[in-house]
Formats: C-alpha cells, sequence, structure tokens
C-alpha cells in the first residue's frame, strides 16, 4: 500500500498507524512499492492497529473491502513463541463526522464493529529479495448496513509478522439502463448481499406503457433482474435497435402503438412528413371510412357512392 489508502469512495485517504512501519518492499511482480508492515513475533501480547481517516460512504449502504497482503509462516520464524498468529482483524467504525484520532484513546475505546478475521490462503516461508515472487494474497470483505454519514477501517495485528500491500474500499450499484423501453437510473445495491432494490422506470421518449408499474430489481451484485411492466413505441414511431423510437420516415405510416415497424404508404397514398400514422390518398383516390389504415386507395369510391 502506498501512503493513503486507496478506495474508490474518496481519494487520499491517509492511514495513522500504532506500531506498524511504513516500508519500502516489493509486489508480486517486483516492483518496489510503500507497505505497512507488522512483525513483532518475538513479543506476547501484541496489539497494533492501523487506522484510516474518515471516509464519507456516498449513500452506499454496503461497503466491501479489497486487502492485499502477505503473511510469513510462522514455522518458518526460528525460536518463535506460540503467540505467533497468521491472521490479523478487519474492524469499522461508523461516525457521521470526522473524529480527532491522534490519542491513543481512540485505538482502545471506540466501538469498532468487527468485519472478519482474515486469514491467508498462502503464506511465505522466508524473506527473498532476490527473484523469488512473494506470495501474495486478496481477500474481499463487506459489512452493512451503514446509516450514517461514513466509517473509519481498522487493521488488528495480534501477533502476526505481515505486510499490507493495498486497501481498496468500494460499493456496488447497478448502472443506468434502457431496458423494454423505459429507462432506469443508476441504482445503489441494498443493504444486505441478498438484497433487491426496486428501480422505477420511465418510457424513453415517443414511446407508451403498456403494463404497469414499469420496474427493475437491482440485486447485491449490482445486476439487473426481474423486469416488470414495459413500454412500446407510439404510433408513427418504429422499435430502433431496442432503445429507440424512431420516427417513420416519409412514405412510411405506423397506425398503432407496440413493437411494429412502419409499413410503405399503401398504394396511391403518400405520407410527406415524419412520424405519420396514416398515409394521405392522392388526388383522384379515396378510401372508405371502414377500411384499414393499410387499405390502397383505390379511383373507384366517390362512383360507387354516386350509383348507390
Amino acid at each position: 500500500m502506498y501512503s493513503y489508502c486507496e478506495r474508490s469512495l474518496i481519494e487520499g485517504a491517509e492511514c495513522a498507524f500504532i506500531l506498524w512501519e511504513e516500508v519500502s518492499g516489493y509486489d508480486e511482480n517486483l516492483n518496489t512499492i510503500r507497505t505497512y508492515q507488522v512483525c513483532n513475533v518475538f513479543e506476547s501480547s501484541q496489539n497494533n492497529w492501523l487506522l484510516t481517516t474518515f471516509i464519507d460512504r456516498r449513500a452506499a449502504q454496503r461497503i466491501y473491502v479489497e486487502m492485499r497482503f502477505t503473511v510469513r509462516d510462522c514455522s518458518s520464524i526460528p525460536n518463535v513463541p506460540g503467540s505467533c498468529k497468521e491472521t490479523f482483524n478487519l474492524y469499522y467504525y461508523e461516525t457521521d463526522s470526522v473524529i480527532a484520532t491522534k490519542g491513543t484513546a481512540f485505538w482502545t475505546e471506540a466501538p469498532y464493529q468487527k468485519v472478519d478475521t482474515i486469514a491467508a490462503d498462502e503464506s511465505f516461508s522466508q524473506v527473498d529479495f532476490g527473484g523469488r515472487l512473494m506470495k501474495v494474497n486478496t481477500e474481499v470483505r463487506s459489512f452493512g448496513p451503514l446509516t450514517k454519514n461514513g466509517f473509519y477501517l481498522a487493521f488488528q495485528d495480534y501477533g502476526a509478522c505481515m505486510s499490507l500491500l493495498s486497501v481498496r474500499v468500494f460499493y456496488k450499484k447497478c448502472p443506468s439502463i434502457v431496458q423494454n423501453f423505459a429507462m432506469f437510473p443508476e441504482t445503489m445495491t441494498g443493504a444486505e448481499s441478498t438484497s433487491l432494490v426496486i428501480a422505477r422506470g420511465i418510457c424513453i421518449p415517443n414511446s407508451q406503457e403498456v403494463d404497469v408499474p414499469i420496474k427493475l430489481y437491482c440485486n447485491g451484485d449490482g445486476e439487473w433482474m426481474v423486469p416488470i411492466g414495459s413500454c412500446t413505441c407510439k404510433p408513427g414511431y418504429e422499435p430502433d435497435n431496442g432503445n429507440v423510437c424512431r420516427a417513420c420516415p416519409p412514405g412510411t405510416f405506423k397506425s398503432s402503438q407496440g413493437a411494429d415497424l412502419c409499413l410503405q404508404c399503401p398504394h396511391n397514398s403518400r405520407s410527406n412528413t415524419e412520424a405519420a400514422t396514416i398515409c394521405i390518398c392522392r388526388n383522384g383516390y379515396y378510401r372508405g371510412d371502414s377500411d384499414f389504415p393499410y387499405a390502397p386507395c383505390t379511383g373507384e369510391y366517390l362512383a360507387l357512392q354516386i350509383t348507390v
């Protein structure tokens, strides 16, 4: 981790630390990086804390934390006592405002909520900067529901030999989308990973509702599901690419709402403008009152009326 805690929620969160050291190290690709490191395994009763500054939650109800770290295998350390650990704890503290954190009282007395004990899938047995790739672990945890303006993250070491390479804090959301000719806004996921959040849809321009209400559900993974209701293009407009209702060009028409395409004007009729719902008969040609809009115009209608 660099000299700040990387996260998606807000830029530039520096970390405060007690008995953690900010040192230069290497990532799995042997690139030089700045990390937070602790390794007091020869002393018992360790209680070392690393704390972020205040993080604005930005209306998110559930937060995800991705941690990249390395852990030394306790069995590979000579004469290490039994208090050596290969895990650390992740906590959060929810608050409405920034709190001064320079005093040690905050570290020991803040009402932290424990997220989880984080264990490494892989540990390394020796420090080797001569070319061996470090065994970097990546773990993701989440917590919620959050109701206050923001929170702090805290990492507690109680006897491990480890380095924290990076921390990414983020939330999930369903992106704005057009589906079934309705527009749905960007929607935050719910407080639980299993939550479904309802988003109301609005018909796109030149379309009309078919079924109401129009809605989609945003699941905990930031994916849309369970569409209900829809819109279709209104008379004079046809669907285009599944998300636009395009005006019928001159020489075509569409008389009813729906998913049908514009039709060419029937024989002896015309439409001179866009978005026509019917084609007008040319001079000298006629269409009966009971004829459908797609019926051709004929020159016999007037003669039949006179004969009758």
